[in-house]
């Protein structure tokens, strides 16, 4: 089953054998990113035409497409070179003119000859008060009249692209669609009502009117869901295939986590119970653990991560917390040192700053045994870092670490155990579509003592007052973070627009109170800087968004942020976390300018009402759209040509639950339904299923 399913050839063939596409057009396709009749299919009509026939252009809205019959009457060539050639033409009520530019004569007396009816569609527009039609779309005689589509779909289209060449050849696609066997679950397809495969595809390509091309019409919902689904049987056979390696269990005494929850001046929350409870069962099987904690800020991810770390070493073995840089692998480290010494273990941290001897007998320590935690960068990678017995890896923010960086890691120690946190709360379709290989373990719930953050909107006109504001906070003794708008590329750099503001408030609030960060800076700088603030010698931080992954300073209790209408939700709900992590009550300012749009009005004021971080990531989703809120970039989510993760996240549920029941009865795809989701993984260019299936 490693070959391609051969009622599959002609989709996977070239372009050239699809009706009116030559080797040049196929050549310009490639702007649309379509290779081969298989991409044709799945790029749909973004909207469409109404062409029906009307009587008469005079109670139609203009400008706008109509479609009448009309008598041709006079002919008027242009009088002089590069003008325009007018024909005179009567609907039953009404004349008007048909205009071509560049136009030959000859060729314009034999389509429309005087005194003959035809059908013309096209938009029409009023011009010196008189009606005209530019260049029609369709002239036909009334005999060929049913020709003109009465709803046409219109296609995204590229440079040497045109809309005749898309509907011709998408036509002629459509004629190469096999028939296939069905690989949605029966109950599914009738309680959806969805059409079969190839009826979907027509149906989708030959809209009747604009109802027919919104998310929720049942041949677009069907293709959406193939998309979804086949992706989801991927990621079900990828975290099929990890659980199918061999495991190591790491069984918990209890032991030293009983060491720590007893000198805790809290309890934690029941989220965290919970958590901490599904990681140690995780671990304590044989099949590996590949699990996703997912919290908002200061819902206490770190002390779920320690009681996995700590229920490693109480198996015997090790364990370690990557972190995506310098900075926070220190402050990692601070807040773990106290935990370990109530444990009782030996914490060490190994970033790229340790050199020489100091290195070396790190690198002993933990091939010995003796290091039980290791906190550490990137410089964990490296080849001369061996461990003894490496049960469990967490890896702090997803993001910043690709699939292959979370294998390079398991590869370190015999079957390691994977626990990856990420502070960004993601809607639960999205964590489906990129995590869908990972079990997820959510802390929902704030640790008692975490005080609420007041939010305030404020215009930028009042920057005075807020600077005042600021001085009187600075007098009490607390500090501030004053993060800087995203700078488009075109104006200045971020660079410029942070120092500028460092300028500025330095003179208003004196000299050695304010402090700079920026991205441009070098990485020792920046450290540097960010060391003055934590030990308090620089009350006013300003940063641009550099700051906005973990970085603790419980003193500080203000976060202002410039031309906050510019940040995305989530990011805002991010930095404005940075705060309200002391004992004083903080404060949040987001400036804006006006005039403020509809969308970002509503961004700020949920920011205002709520501090939940997955209600918040749910409302950025529908705003922004999926592949903003986490960054199409880095962010392994998938690209879809149909499905669309913001109008469709109840399919993304539906298609998960539904690959993994399929994989439960049928691991191999071996049964009819099981071949039929084959053809579906080949269909939709799932190749690395197919190869985990063959291997499995």
């Amino acid at each position: 089953m490693s070959s391609r399913p051969e009622v599959l050839f002609p989709l996977f063939g070239a372009l050239t054998k699809l009706d009116g596409v030559g080797t040049k057009t196929a050549e310009h396709f490639a702007g649309l990113h379509v290779e081969k009749p298989r991409d044709l299919l799945f790029t749909l009509p973004g909207s469409g035409i109404d062409r029906a026939r009307r009587e008469t252009i005079r109670d139609a809205v203009l400008p706008g497409v109509v479609t009448v019959e009309v008598e041709i009457g006079m002919h008027v060539p242009p009088r002089q070179k590069g003008r325009p050639y007018h024909v005179h033409v009567r609907d039953t009520a009404t004349e008007f003119r048909l205009v071509f530019f560049h136009a030959r004569g000859d060729y314009l007396q034999r389509q429309l000859p005087t005194g003959q009816r035809r059908v013309v569609s096209g938009k029409v527009e009023m011009f010196d008060s008189m009606a005209q039609m530019v260049h029609p779309d369709h002239m036909v005689p009334v005999a060929k009249a049913g020709e003109i589509p009465k709803f046409e779909p219109v296609y995204p289209l590229t440079h040497g692209v045109t809309q005749k060449v898309m509907y011709r050849a998408a036509r002629s696609a459509l004629e190469m669609v096999p028939d296939v066997a069905e690989w949605i679950d029966a109950s599914q397809l009738e309680k959806s009502g969805w059409p079969d495969f190839r009826s979907a595809l027509e149906a989708a390509h030959s809209p009747q009117s604009l109802k027919d091309m919104a998310t929720t019409a049942p041949a677009r919902e069907r293709l959406a869901y193939d998309e979804l689904f086949a992706h989801q049987l991927t990621l079900s056979l990828a975290r099929a295939s990890v659980r199918a390696k061999p495991g190591r269990a790491s069984v918990a005494t209890g032991k030293l986590q009983s060491k720590v929850l007893q000198v805790l001046p809290y309890k934690p929350t029941g989220a965290q119970e919970r958590a901490i409870a599904e990681i140690v069962a995780d671990m304590g099987n044989t099949s590996r653990m590949n699990r996703l904690l997912q919290g908002d800020v200061g819902s206490g991810k770190t002390l779920v991560a320690f009681m996995a770390l700590l229920t490693a070493v109480e198996a015997g073995g090790q364990g370690v917390l990557m972190a995506p840089t310098e900075i926070l692998a220190r402050q990692h480290l601070e807040s773990l040192q106290p935990l370990a010494e109530d444990a009782g273990i030996v914490l060490e941290i190994l970033t790229g700053r340790d050199k020489g001897a100091d290195r070396q007998a790190k690198l002993n320590a933990l091939m010995s045994g003796d290091i039980q935690v290791l906190v550490g960068t990137h410089a964990v990678f490296q080849a001369d870092v061996a461990f003894n017995d490496l049960r469990l890896a967490v890896v702090d923010e997803q993001h910043r670490f690709g699939v292959s960086q979370r294998m390079e890691l398991g590869a370190k120690g015999q079957a390691v155990d994977v626990l990856v946190m990420t502070a960004t709360p993601i809607p639960r379709s999205l964590a489906l579509a990129q995590y869908g290989d990972m079990d997820v373990s959510v802390l929902d719930e704030k640790p008692p003592g975490r005080k609420p953050v007041t939010t305030v909107t404020v215009s930028t006109n009042r920057m005075d007052e807020v600077v005042e504001k600021l001085r009187g906070a600075i007098v009490d003794g607390r500090q501030a973070y004053w993060v800087c708008p995203l700078v488009e590329e075109s104006e200045v750099s971020d660079k410029t627009a942070a120092e500028d503001r460092f300028k500025r408030l330095r003179a208003a609030l004196g000299e050695g109170v304010v402090g700079l960060v920026h991205g441009q800076m070098p990485p020792a700088e920046k450290d540097a800087a960010m060391a003055k603030f934590v030990s308090g010698e620089v009350s006013v931080l300003v940063a641009t968004t550099v700051i906005e992954v973990g970085v603790n300073v419980p003193n500080a209790t203000i976060m202002v942020i410039e031309r906050a209408e510019g940040f995305g939700l989530a990011q805002l709900h991010q930095l404005r976390g940075r705060v309200g992590r002391g004992e004083g009550a903080s404060t949040c300012v987001l400036m804006f300018q006006e005039p403020l749009s509809a969308t970002a009005k509503r961004r700020l004021s949920i920011l205002r009402e709520t501090e939940d971080g997955f209600r918040i990531s749910e409302e950025d989703l529908q705003i922004r759209g999926a592949g903003d809120v986490i960054g199409t970039a880095q962010s392994g989510l998938p690209r879809f040509r149909i499905a669309d993760l913001e109008r469709q996240s109840a399919l993304v549920a539906v298609a998960q639950s539904d690959a993994r029941a399929l994989l439960m009865q049928d691991p191999e795809l071996t049964s009819t339904r099981g071949e039929a989701a084959r053809v579906l993984l080949w269909l939709m260019e799932q190749d690395r299923a197919i190869r985990l299936i063959s291997v499995g």
